[in-house]
């Protein structure tokens, strides 16, 4: 499985970014896909999740309102549309592609979000 993320940019307080995330490869065993951001200094955290079967997604409560995540039809394309962005949003998000509990999680490279003020 390959995941390829793009949307990126470094934008001011206030703005939006749609994220996208397309995965290739096997993804029959994929059960689920999510978001994660990692600022210099500080962990991975999630911002988002969805399942690629019936697409329950979840999304933390403090991002919650500003955050949105979503898979397309074919499930080989995830998104990520943040609004409202904060300079506290500054981080590199990467997208995950997860198969079942015990088995493997695949990771793209990340693209860079920048809010400056």
């Amino acid at each position: 499985v390959r995941l390829v993320e793009s949307g990126g940019g470094s934008v001011q307080p206030g703005s939006s970014l749609r994220l996208t995330c397309v995965a290739s490869g096997s993804l029959s065993r994929v059960n689920f896909m999510s978001w994660y951001r990692q600022a210099p200094g500080k962990e991975r955290s999630m911002v988002g999740s969805i399942t690629t079967d019936d697409r329950r997604s979840f999304v933390p409560g403090l991002l919650e309102g500003r955050f949105t995540i979503s898979l397309n039809d074919a499930r080989n394309t995830l998104f990520l549309q943040m609004n409202d962005l904060k300079p506290e949003d500054t981080a590199r998000y990467f997208c995950g592609a997860h198969e079942p509990a015990g088995s493997y999680d695949y990771w793209g490279q990340g693209t860079q979000v920048t809010v400056w003020s």
